[in-house]
């Protein structure tokens, strides 16, 4: 049986509400209790989509990455870094013309 969107908003909003709340009161980004809410936040954020997409065929404008994917882009970024490196030894002449 497919999830009710309205349910699933309501469930995401209720996310939104205990992230912040976790966030106000330890104050601290690595608190058990914020990476708990996140983690619900990120699940109930996944069932919403899910419930949007299958009740209307639409899909939100986000993409929730987990720490390995972050991981993944930084090492892209890495590589894009170098990219620009090769391309200027391409333009240096390295022949001895003297």
């Amino acid at each position: 049986m497919a999830t009710d969107p309205r349910a699933a908003l309501d469930r995401l909003v209720a996310a939104f509400e205990s992230h912040l709340e976790a966030a106000r009161t330890t104050r601290d980004p690595d608190s058990d209790a914020v990476e708990r809410a996140a983690n619900l936040l990120a699940d109930a954020f996944d069932v919403y989509d899910d419930a949007l997409f299958t009740a209307y065929q639409v899909d939100t404008p986000f993409d929730v990455y987990d720490d390995e994917d972050e991981d993944d882009l930084e090492d892209d970024e890495d590589d894009e870094d170098y990219d620009d490196l090769d391309d200027d030894l391409e333009e240096l002449d390295l022949d001895d013309e003297e």
